[in-house]
């Protein structure tokens, strides 16, 4: 009678069990677009959450579908001229990567084999240009601490491109420099003041040092340069992993800044947030934006009332400061504004 008892309870354990993996199983094939490709070529220009996009309702999930794959270690290098293939693995949806073969050139004396670039994470030649003109002085860092122009030749006051200025502070040598102005605080949602913005001036070039006085060339100048302008080192450097995904943990913030100056944020442009690396935030992590519902009166009783909040978009973080981060809108459904609230996207 215990055996007999014990059977049952091991069949509906096995069953429970199977259910549940039926249930995941649909619950991935979910994430796949009606439309996906069961392959795709990859080709030159494409970028890792383009082709996610192809595939996926939502491109943030792409590594998930890589576990059935342990050959490839990292989905940053796929190379135009590989095939994605779509498959069914155990159920549940997969990608097995078909390697594309190298161009091979034939002379002779030389057999060379042409470079590959690995396909970026986003458009890295927004993100770049943005970086060499937009920088952030945290709080807590004080302006003095940077270099700064105190003059140019023959006493002027205002300089320009080809001119030689005089600054007072140690610079980097045999890096490109830029001429920042101070800008606009940036301020969380509650109004605590998190840094300020340091707008992009020009370029310009070391040209010695002697003491704590270096001679700069202005190479170039969007607006006149200026005594008490900032010398700093350009950057454009983007570091950390990009590949989509979401944060780890549930986080809540607001975009508090659309730099440039922009009103209408749309794709491809960017944002500042008021959440950072305190808050566990990485560069390649995705949050959806979500846009306050309308105020509205009811036609019935006159009640002024609010509808619920829509998903205007999503956002990936590639510039996380401590407590602001910058992001790149991905996608957008709506015209998103500065207000907007930012949170980890649903599953």
């Amino acid at each position: 009678m215990l055996m007999h008892k014990t059977f049952r309870l091991g069949a509906l354990a096995a069953l429970l069990l199977s259910v549940a993996a039926f249930a995941n199983a649909a619950q991935g094939w979910e994430r796949i677009r009606s439309d996906a490709p069961e392959r795709y070529v990859v080709v030159k220009g494409d970028t890792l959450w383009g082709i996610a996009a192809r595939f996926l309702q939502n491109p943030w999930q792409w590594p998930s579908l890589w576990e059935a794959n342990p050959q490839i270690r990292n989905p940053h290098l796929i190379y135009p001229g590989d095939t994605l293939v779509l498959r069914d693995c155990a159920g549940a949806p997969c990608f097995a990567l078909e390697t594309g073969q190298p161009v091979v050139k034939l002379s002779p004396r030389v057999r060379t084999i042409e470079p590959r670039e690995a396909v970026l994470a986003l458009p890295m030649d927004v993100v770049e240009v943005f970086l060499r003109q937009h920088r952030f002085l945290e709080a807590g860092r004080a302006l003095g601490e940077l270099g700064y122009v105190v003059g140019g030749e023959n006493q002027r006051f205002i300089s320009g491109a080809g001119d030689t200025l005089y600054v007072r502070g140690e610079l980097p040598s045999g890096v490109p420099l830029g001429f920042y102005r101070p800008g606009e605080p940036y301020l969380s949602f509650s109004g605590e003041v998190l840094g300020q913005e340091l707008v992009f001036i020009g370029e310009a070039r070391l040209i010695d040092q002697q003491g704590e006085i270096a001679r700069v060339e202005a190479l170039s100048a969007r607006q006149e340069v200026r005594n008490d302008d900032i010398v700093i080192a350009l950057d454009d450097r983007v570091e950390g992993d990009f590949q989509p995904r979401a944060p780890q943990a549930e986080v809540a913030g607001h975009i508090i800044a659309a730099p440039g100056g922009v009103r209408f944020i749309g794709r491809l442009q960017v944002v500042a947030i008021d959440l950072g690396t305190q808050d566990g935030l990485q560069p390649g992590h995705v949050l959806r934006v979500d846009q306050q519902g309308e105020l509205i009166n009811d036609p019935r009783t006159s009640e002024l009332f609010q509808l619920p909040n829509t998903e205007g978009g999503l956002l990936m973080v590639f510039k996380p400061y401590s407590r602001m981060s910058y992001a790149l809108v991905m996608q957008a459904s709506n015209v998103l504004a500065v207000g907007d609230e930012v949170r980890t996207p649903k599953p």
